[in-house]
């Protein structure tokens, strides 16, 4: 069974930095395309950003590029989510998830197979 366990979030202030970690068990990172999502609430969930299934390609919503990276650890089977210059507008709970086995790396949530739990992020203005 796969498991998505996030951590780093926390309330910030503006302009602030957060890096978010997601450790993963029960299965390789190799062939699967692994990503970050974010939801607000009232509103619906929305891709971050991605590895896609052989972890040499990072894609990014055009919105946070720039202010977001995403990196990985195979040996750790971890993925990471840099975030500097936070606004009040990155505020949501964000999701680490990983995608089905050679399956492209795609902005639709409903792709993906596993998720964690969440891990809230509070920007402060």
């Amino acid at each position: 069974q796969v498991q998505l366990v996030e951590s780093g979030g926390r309330l910030v202030q503006a302009g602030g930095s957060l890096r978010l970690s997601c450790a993963a068990s029960g299965r390789t990172f190799s062939g699967y395309p692994m990503g970050w999502f974010r939801q607000a609430p009232g509103k619906e969930r929305e891709f971050v950003a991605g590895f896609n299934w052989s972890g040499d390609s990072t894609y990014y919503a055009d919105s946070l590029k720039g202010r977001f990276t995403i990196s990985r650890d195979n040996r750790k089977n971890m993925v990471y989510l840099q975030m500097n210059s936070l606004k009040p507008a990155d505020t949501a709970v964000y999701y680490c998830t990983q995608g089905r086995l050679g399956a492209p790396i795609t902005r639709n949530w409903y792709e993906y197979e596993y998720w964690g739990q969440g891990t809230q992020v509070t920007v402060s203005s």
